[in-house]
């Protein structure tokens, strides 16, 4: 429902957007991944070094068992005393827990738990084999400490913890940016307002004057009706940027007389059809005036997107929880890559104009009417529909 001439800055705006969102996702995602790698090969070393230290333990522990001397004994004693942080569990061929160390066992069934634990111990490592007297065996099983435990989290945890950070912040600024816009958009509107009164009111009294000369009534008029136009113009701009007065109205009357007044003013060449396909009369909350900017808006893109001669519908139906006002057009269609952005504020493919039609439009639908509106479906070169959606409740 656009011309097909480009505004090449805005495009251009929003294609580096885009493409700077996207390098910074793959440069987070490079980092994170750099990250969780160097983590996981420094991890990778400590975890072999907790291995040497637990087969050094069974060794001091297999000495012990057979130390001949009192200087062994004390020798293996101490190195066996210095592990405090890896857990270990010994069990005898049959299975029986010979001891524990750094283990934090419940208050209740300690043997059970420990049981458990080879088992998952198992799992995780080969058990080291303890050569004792009279041809009998023990097995030690072990895992990582919690200090390597620990670090296999803590570079996840850091990483979320940026992430959570970035998107508060980039929510924040968004916020920040859309209040701004917010600002531009109502003090533009309102300046605008403004600006149409004064002439207006003049015009009203140069009427007023005219008739008094006996001038042709039927001149005058359709300067009023111009004028009345000019008016509801101006009460539109001035209900934005505040929350605008809804008040329940007949939802196809509404849109048959927006769709009758654009009819009557576009082009012979140009067919355009009202059909309503309600069962019964729908009364809404609306706000006639901003609901007839949007059909307007809608209307007035698909005859540009025409070009002269073609095809525009309207077509109100419904379903079990919305009102919905489809506007189609014969235009040359949208491209994919357009209906992603054209509900963006200053985004436009016309030659001349500010891009704020479509993003008040959806303002007023979204934000004043708690409805929806979106590209229902687009092909280029055979026309696109829009679709608004109001909620019956």
């Amino acid at each position: 429902m656009f011309n097909t001439q480009t505004n090449g800055m805005q495009l251009e705006l929003y294609n580096y957007k885009n493409s700077w969102k996207f390098v910074l996702l793959v440069v987070a995602v490079l980092i994170a991944l750099g990250t969780l790698w160097y983590t996981e090969s420094f991890l990778k070393e400590l975890r072999k070094e907790e291995a040497n230290r637990a087969q050094i333990w069974a060794e001091a522990t297999k000495i012990l068992v057979n130390a001949e001397t009192d200087e062994q004994f004390l020798l293996a004693l101490l190195v066996a005393e210095k592990n405090t942080t890896i857990p270990i569990i010994m069990i005898d061929q049959d299975s029986n827990i010979v001891l524990d160390r750094n283990i934090k066992l419940p208050k209740k069934n300690q043997d059970a738990f420990l049981k458990e634990l080879v088992q998952t111990m198992a799992k995780e490592s080969e058990p080291i084999i303890v050569e004792l007297p009279n041809n009998t065996k023990n097995y030690i099983f072990y895992r990582d400490s919690s200090i390597l435990t620990q670090l296999r989290i803590y570079p996840i945890v850091l990483l979320g913890v940026i992430a959570l950070f970035i998107m508060i912040a980039y929510m924040a600024f968004s916020n920040v940016r859309r209040s701004e816009q917010n600002r531009v958009w109502t003090g533009m509107a309102k300046e605008t307002a403004h600006q149409i009164g004064t002439p207006l009111s003049s015009l009203m009294g140069w009427i007023a004057l005219l008739r008094e000369q006996n001038t042709d009534e039927t001149a005058l008029e359709e300067m009023e009706k111009d004028i009345d136009r000019l008016q509801t113009i101006t009460d539109r701009f001035s209900k934005i940027g505040s929350q605008p007065q809804l008040q329940l109205e007949n939802i196809a009357e509404a849109t048959e007389k927006t769709t009758g007044y654009m009819k009557r003013r576009s082009s012979k060449r140009i067919e355009m059809s009202y059909k309503n396909l309600l069962a019964h009369p729908i009364i809404l909350p609306l706000n006639i005036q901003l609901y007839g900017w949007v059909i307007e808006n809608l209307v007035k893109n698909a005859i540009d997107a025409i070009e002269g001669k073609g095809q525009i519908n309207v077509l109100l139906s419904e379903n079990s929880s919305n009102v919905i006002i489809e506007v189609s057009d014969t235009g040359k269609g949208i491209s994919p890559a357009q209906t992603k952005t054209i509900f963006r504020p200053g985004f436009t493919t016309k030659s001349r104009g500010w891009g704020l039609g479509l993003s008040l439009a959806k303002r007023i639908i979204e934000d004043y009417h708690k409805g929806k509106i979106s590209v229902a479906k687009s092909e280029i070169g055979k026309g696109t529909t829009f679709r608004i959606t109001l909620p019956k409740n």
